[in-house]
């Protein structure tokens, strides 16, 4: 189904220009559990813009080793094409952290995926433990807000680090410790993405959508997706293969929208002037800024694939 473009121009604020400036492809980043190797083989196939290797939720305990040696031996072989790697470390409150820290960045060039972010000062903690390894100046920060004390606290979070460049949101644990019910349009949890979306547009940080936990349930995926896109998600994360194709469609830009995009450039070049009109519509330089981020985002999108 396309989703035309116009009428999202016109109900744009002014969002600070460089919160604009970032086009990396985050439509689809599928978790995968480290301690499944073939699972590891398959991702390298796969039409995702990034996985994440988790050493958390998805191995048990006695599995913890072999899936950080894994995950960083996927992240160091180069053998993932375009895709961003991401490797999701066990909470700062377990006794595994700082091997998982070492691991990715003793793998170079890869990026840590905080689990259960609540406060600036894990951030912070991250920072000083990578000073201590060679290569740890390379990793990037990704932090998971999924309790109510990270989403009362995502300016803090947001804020507490420059190598922090995208927040993933956790609605699963956050309607546990709330008492809510897991209900169609996701109702209950609206106030905590509001505030998570808020934060990360003010100081121009990528969000993407937590996991829909039905694989088989493509409608309801699909729905989710497309209420994530219309909020303002970059992306979703995924929790199977199946998923991509339709996180892929629904945070992608579609033939009509880039149509609009380039028309809605050229109109506002060749007006020579602070507006413009196009389709009976007045158009101004915030709107050509975010028709320049999609066609700008297109293109990545399309340079991935063609290097994946």
């Amino acid at each position: 189904m396309c989703h035309t473009l116009g009428p999202i121009f016109w109900g744009l604020i002014h969002i600070r220009d460089y919160a604009m400036t970032d086009t990396r492809p985050r439509r689809s980043l599928l978790f995968m559990p480290s301690s499944n190797a073939r699972a590891l083989e398959k991702a390298k196939t796969l039409a995702c813009d990034g996985v994440i290797f988790d050493l958390e939720d998805a191995v048990a305990p006695d599995a913890k080793q072999m899936a950080r040696e894994q995950a960083a031996a996927a992240v160091a072989s180069g053998a993932y094409g375009a895709r961003e790697l991401v490797i999701r470390i066990n909470g700062l409150d377990t006794p595994w952290w700082r091997d998982d820290v070492k691991a990715a960045a003793e793998a170079g060039g890869g990026t840590i995926l905080i689990p259960k972010v609540e406060a600036g000062a894990t951030l912070k903690t991250l920072e000083a433990e990578l000073a201590l390894y060679e290569g740890g100046d390379a990793v990037r920060l990704w932090a998971m807000m999924e309790t109510p004390f990270g989403f009362l606290h995502a300016e803090e979070i947001l804020v507490a680090s420059e190598r922090l460049d995208c927040i993933i949101v956790g609605t699963n644990d956050l309607i546990k410790d709330l008492r809510e019910r897991h209900v169609k349009g996701r109702m209950p949890v609206m106030p905590a993405l509001g505030m998570a979306l808020l934060a990360a547009r003010a100081h121009g940080r990528m969000i993407l959508d937590g996991v829909y936990g039905d694989f088989r349930d493509d409608e309801g995926f699909r729905e989710e997706c497309l209420q994530a896109r219309d909020m303002g998600f970059d992306g979703k994360t995924l929790i199977h293969p199946s998923q991509i194709a339709t996180a892929n469609a629904a945070f992608g830009p579609d033939a009509e929208e880039l149509d609009y995009a380039k028309r809605l450039i050229e109109a506002f070049e060749n007006a020579g002037q602070g507006v413009a009109v196009l389709d009976g519509r007045m158009i101004e330089a915030l709107h050509v800024t975010e028709a320049r981020r999609l066609v700008a985002m297109a293109e990545a999108i399309a340079k991935l694939e063609a290097g994946a």
